[in-house]
This record gives C-alpha cells, structure tokens and sequence, in this order.
C-alpha cells in the first residue's frame, strides 16, 4: 500500500537529513572527547586542572550564549547561510585550538568554536522541522537525534585512542576535514529557508540574554570548582543570571518581537515539552559525568576502556530511535516519554546500591535499559514540541529548546558533581567511595523521577494526532520543489 503523500517522505528530505547531521555530529562529539582529555590538556599546558576546566565551561559559556541569536539570524540571513557560517566558524575555531600553546590561547580558542558551534544544532533542526512538515516529523526526527544518541558511544573512545597514540591537538584538527566536507555539501544541497520576516533586532533583550544565560551557568560551573552551593562566586552570579532571564522575560512580554518569543509557552504543549526537555536535560547529562568517573576512579579502568563501557548508554538510545518515531505517532509523544522516564528511573536504581565489585557486565546491561528510557523520552517530547507549533514559530522554537536542554543539563552535572565531592571526603576504602557514587546516583535518580511530572502534564496536554488539513497539504506540496 502506498504512503499518503501527506506522511510520504521524499528522497531529498534524508539528503538534506544527512547533510546537517554531518555538521551536528561534529559539534556534539567535539564536546565529549575533549571531556575525556582535560587531564591530559592541564599536564600538557603546566596549569591546574581547576582551571584547565575552562576549556569546557568556556565553550560551553559561548554556547549558551549564541543560542538566543539563532532564530534572528535564520529569519535575517536565511537558516542556510547561518548554517554555513557556523560551520565555518566551529571549523576556524578547531583549528585555532590546535595551535594553541598556552592554557589561556586554547580557552580563547575554544569561546571561538563554541560561537560558532552553539548555533549548529538548532540551525539544522529549523531546517528539517520546516523541509519535514509536522506529518513527517516523528520519522525525520528519529534520524536528526541520531548525533545526540552517537556521541556517548564515540566521543569518549574517540578521545582516548587520540591521546593514546596522537599529540591532543587531534582532537581538534580532526574537525577540520569534517568541516570542509560539511560546509560544501551545505552549499551545494540546503533549500534556502522562508522563515519569516526578521523585524529589527532586539538589542536589549539580546544584551539581558548574552548576560544573563552566561552568568548562570557559570555560577552553575562554580558549584563544582568551590565545592559549595553558598559560596559568592555561585551565588551572585547565579542570583544576577536570574535576576536578567526575569527581566529578559518581562521584556520579551511586551515587545511585539522578541528576541525569543517566550509567548510560546502559552501552548500547553511546548510548554509542558519544554520543561520535560529541561529535567531530561538534567537527568541525562548530569548522570553522565558519574559513569566514567566511577570506572576511572574505583575500577582503576583505562580512558579507552572506560569510552567502551559508557558506549551501552548510547546503544540503548540508538536501537529504540526507529521505534519511538512509530510509537510517538501512535500513541502520542506524552504517554511514549512518560514510558521513557519511567523505564530510565527503574534502570538507575541499581547505581543507588553500586559497590567497588559491582558487575561489570550488569551495570553495562542497566546503561542499556536507561539508554532505551532516555530514546523513548527525549524525541517524542520534541517531535511532539515542534508539531504543536506553526511553521513561523519554529525559528524561535528550536534554539529556546536548545537552551533549555543545555542549561538543564549544566544543572544537573553541577549538582552532581557537588554530591560527588562532598559524599567522598573522607572515603579512605574503595567501599567508602563507591558508596560516595552511589549517593550521587540517588540524586540523579531523584532528578530523573522529576522529570515524570512535566511529562504526565504534557501527556494530559496533548491531543490524538489529526489527518492534515488540505491547506496543511498544499504547504508540503510547495516544499517539495526545494529538493530539486
């Protein structure tokens, strides 16, 4: 039986498809293998790891910070050139960093990679959310997360097998012939975007963004550098970076174009997928620092080994993509996340109870399982986001998405980090601190059971997917000629 040609998808929607997926996989597993190298980068550069750590929270500053601009640059300059230019820069910034010689240069360096590697993503989700149309999201969806679900699995192996047998400087240069590649094949096949008028910038609330977003995740990173949650460096930040986002807010609210359009969390859908996006951010992310450092610390693993078996994670979320597409369009993105997180609390109780001689082989299979949750979750909440909006709401939908999912994920590695070390002083015996891990994953067990509120609400929120309209269909149809 053929495909309606409302939910048919055409051949040049999984070119276009893979063309930004080769620039998002360089950006995201640009971040994870740098993580592993941090301590190699410190004895390398003769500086101290606390502030060696800057080449992650600088990037990840710059990241944070560039995101807000992404909608008015896409409606401005068209989300194609945006793209290209990112790339371009992403791909200078690599370069850069891998010439470094000092501490001070490579974080520098890396302020300029983040620039340019902070819009990537949403660029290329705005591309495929307007060429996919909402019928067709679910399925395109599926294959557009696949950079997320990879670099858990690649990032961390990748990384360690440079530095076992390359000058680190390959972790950056390695980007370099990717970038090419990305940046011609974008020339040559991304359809020149109709986004919407951009309308003047919004200069102040661009200024209460690129300060605020900053200040609070740098008050975040601070958690873990100071070791408390009271000390002035993490409150005044933290307190200044809310202070601005409220007064962006209040801002955004009366400002017929804003920077972002915050409106849009007046949509029951976006709103209730946004927060779950932000406590999965949370969960996710933050959970992810405590694998290696528990197989590093108390398994005595190496930095290859220790990539291999945080790879089930990965795998999990990989394998059950295809089938998330078809069970979010079944049954409705809410219910599909709400089976997700449930799966992913189940599959982190046992890390509650983890011990230095805990099963190799069972924590292994439990990072399958929690992998299988966090697929089950994370794209139905953003298929379902993105479907509930018009195709003129999508440029300022995708980067406050990313935002969110990168500031959860900030909070929820900080927190982390912080019941880590505090629950290990004084740990002299390797049961002492194994249990200190296990109080950690107790917290990142409790995040993850936080993350089952928004996505109930956003279950009871969304409505039985409906037959597209004849104008619904007609707007695909005009699409299809952008492939050609």
């Amino acid at each position: 039986m053929n495909q309606d040609s409302s939910t048919r998808i055409e051949p040049y929607v999984w070119k276009i498809a893979g063309v930004v997926i080769l620039g998002m996989i360089m950006s995201i597993l640009d971040t994870t293998i740098v993580n592993v190298a941090l301590d190699t980068l410190a004895k390398d550069l003769h500086t101290t790891l606390s502030d060696i750590q800057w080449v992650a929270t600088g990037y990840l500053l710059s990241l944070a910070a560039v995101i807000p601009l992404t909608g008015w640059a896409a409606r401005k300059f068209g989300a194609k050139r945006v793209y290209i230019s990112s790339i371009v820069l992403f791909t200078l910034g690599s370069a850069l960093c891998g010439v470094a010689d000092s501490s001070t240069s490579l974080i520098a360096f890396r302020v300029i990679q983040g620039i340019g590697g902070g819009m990537i993503m949403p660029i290329a989700q705005m591309i495929m959310a307007e060429v996919a149309g909402p019928q067709r999201m679910g399925r395109v969806m599926s294959v557009t997360v696949m950079p997320a679900m990879l670099a858990p699995i690649l990032g961390p192996t990748i990384g360690g097998l440079i530095l076992q047998n390359l000058h680190w400087s390959w972790i950056f240069f390695v980007n370099v012939p990717v970038g090419i590649v990305a940046v011609i094949l974008a020339m040559r096949m991304l359809p020149h975007s109709k986004l919407g008028e951009a309308g003047k910038l919004d200069v102040t609330g661009l200024i209460l963004m690129v300060l605020g977003i900053p200040s609070l995740v740098f008050g975040i990173s601070e958690i873990g550098s100071t070791g408390s949650f009271n000390h002035p460096e993490v409150i005044w930040p933290i307190v200044a970076g809310l202070f601005l986002i409220a007064a962006f807010i209040w801002h955004a609210m009366r400002t017929e174009r804003p920077l972002l359009d915050v409106r849009l969390y007046s949509n029951r859908i976006f709103g209730a997928a946004s927060l779950t996006t932000f406590a999965l951010g949370a969960a996710l992310f933050g959970a992810m620092i405590l694998v290696p450092l528990y197989y590093q610390q108390i398994r005595h693993e190496s930095v290859v080994a220790t990539g291999l078996l945080v790879g089930p994670q990965g795998l999990g979320m990989l394998f059950v993509a295809p089938f998330a597409a078809r069970l979010t369009a079944r049954y409705g993105g809410g219910k599909v996340a709400t089976v997700g997180v449930s799966i992913l609390c189940l599959a982190s109780l046992p890390f509650v109870f983890i011990g230095p001689d805990t099963s190799i082989v069972f924590l292994s299979l439990m990072l399958l399982v929690r992998g299988v949750g966090i697929g089950l979750a994370f794209m139905p909440t953003m298929t379902v986001a993105y479907a509930s909006l018009r195709k003129d709401q999508l440029s300022d939908a995708t980067p406050q998405m990313n935002v969110i999912q990168r500031v959860g994920g900030a909070i929820g590695t900080a927190v982390l980090a912080v019941v880590l070390q505090q629950a290990s002083q004084g740990a002299t015996t390797a049961t002492a601190a194994a249990d200190a891990f296990g109080t950690a994953y107790l917290w990142a067990l409790g995040i993850a059971l936080l993350a089952l509120i928004p996505c109930v609400v956003l279950w009871r929120a969304e409505k039985p997917a409906e037959p597209a309209s004849e104008e619904e269909k007609i707007a695909e149809a005009e699409l299809e000629p952008l492939g050609a």
